[in-house]
């Protein structure tokens, strides 16, 4: 029988191959788009009220195609958002999206464990690459997606909406002008309660466990708000629900040590709800809660409060991202800044592995 699945498959591989290949010299001399076109790699939750919706707010990028495994997904996607034929590719045809002129960008957006895989596809496709977060599991894997965008002469930025966001730039900025003096305290703490039991998030092949997933931002937390790479790290997990964390730790925390003698206490969980983060300076203070939410951030210091309005994060993150491509201007968080995150990450496994010791970045 010729299924629906093998329809949306014939269509989008005839699509594709019937373009003629990219003449990288040809390309060089084509006017300048108003605006990028993005494929969305995964239509998850966060593709589809996320990033669809951010991407009706943008300036300089727009949604133009779409790479996904269901084919209900890919009819429902196709009519919501006028999306041609050509558009439409599964992950078996992926590739083919190299000959498509229509895709600047692709944006992957699936479990942690495919990142390597089709940011590397993307790359030799010669699209420019955007990640979500985290950036993959292993520092091995954000070195190989590192190199295969500098291969192919194309750009990586990881999605860490947030430091597009102007609250976070707000206390990223006390802490390099030194405004209340240095830092010498972080505490911060990023979690929610998942009822889920199935997700890639509680399967540790997919890349799940809560220090790639919401302990990126208690690390993001203590490093901008400190302005410095951590030199060591202490770590302890902790699970309530082992028949749900068999293979993942549910709850962790964890201590990070910096150069300057600044010391951050972090917490991050899939079974305790908490958002926020308090710097305590030479000179003061500034606190952030929610500092890491979808819906907006805020805070307050002795300068009065940190709320700055922001339609989306996403739509933001996105605007700032095309807008460096297009400039030549660097990217806000490129690849090596997800890298530095699971460097972190790792010495956090190797510290509990060996009993909480102190382990060195």
């Amino acid at each position: 029988m010729f299924t629906r699945r093998d329809f949306l498959k014939s269509t989008a591989i005839g699509g594709a191959s019937s373009l003629i290949s990219i003449n990288p010299l040809l390309a060089a001399t084509r006017p300048k788009k108003d605006k990028l076109g993005i494929a969305l790699v995964g239509l998850g939750y966060y593709s589809t009220d996320l990033l669809a919706p951010a991407l009706q707010l943008t300036k300089n990028c727009e949604l133009m195609g779409i790479v996904t495994g269901t084919p209900s997904k890919a009819e429902t996607w196709q009519k919501k958002f006028n999306l041609k034929d050509k558009n439409i590719y599964n992950y078996q045809n992926f590739d083919q999206i190299a000959n498509n002129p229509d895709i600047d960008v692709v944006y992957v957006v699936l479990p942690p464990s495919m990142h390597r895989e089709f940011v590397v596809r993307a790359a030799k496709a010669g699209k420019q690459v955007f990640c979500e977060k985290p950036m993959a599991p292993s520092v091995a894997d954000c070195e190989a997606m590192i190199k295969a965008c500098a291969d192919n002469k194309v750009k990586l930025a990881i999605g860490y909406r947030c430091q597009h966001d102007p609250n976070t730039q707000a206390y990223m900025k006390f802490a390099k002008e030194k405004t209340f003096g240095k830092v010498r305290m972080v505490t911060c703490g990023a979690g929610y309660f998942d009822a889920r039991t199935t997700h890639w998030k509680q399967n540790k092949a997919l890349g799940g466990g809560v220090m790639g997933d919401m302990g990126v931002y208690a690390i993001q937390g203590a490093r901008l708000a400190i302005g410095e790479e951590p030199t060591s790290v202490s770590a302890q997990f902790h699970t309530t629900r082992p028949d749900i964390y068999k293979e993942v730790e549910e709850t962790a925390t964890f201590q990070l040590e910096f150069p300057s003698g600044a010391l951050a206490a972090c917490h991050t969980s899939f079974g305790i709800n908490m958002n926020y983060l308090q710097a305590n300076c030479e000179k003061g203070w500034f606190k952030m809660e929610p500092f890491s939410s979808y819906t907006g951030n805020k805070g307050s210091s002795p300068q009065g409060p940190i709320d700055f309005p922001l339609q989306s994060q996403q739509a933001k993150q996105l605007d700032d991202d095309t807008d460096a491509l297009i400039k030549g201007i660097p990217l806000i968080a490129p690849g090596e800044e997800g890298l530095r995150d699971i460097r972190i990450v790792e010495a956090v496994y190797k510290s509990v592995a060996n009993g909480g010791k102190k382990i060195t970045i």
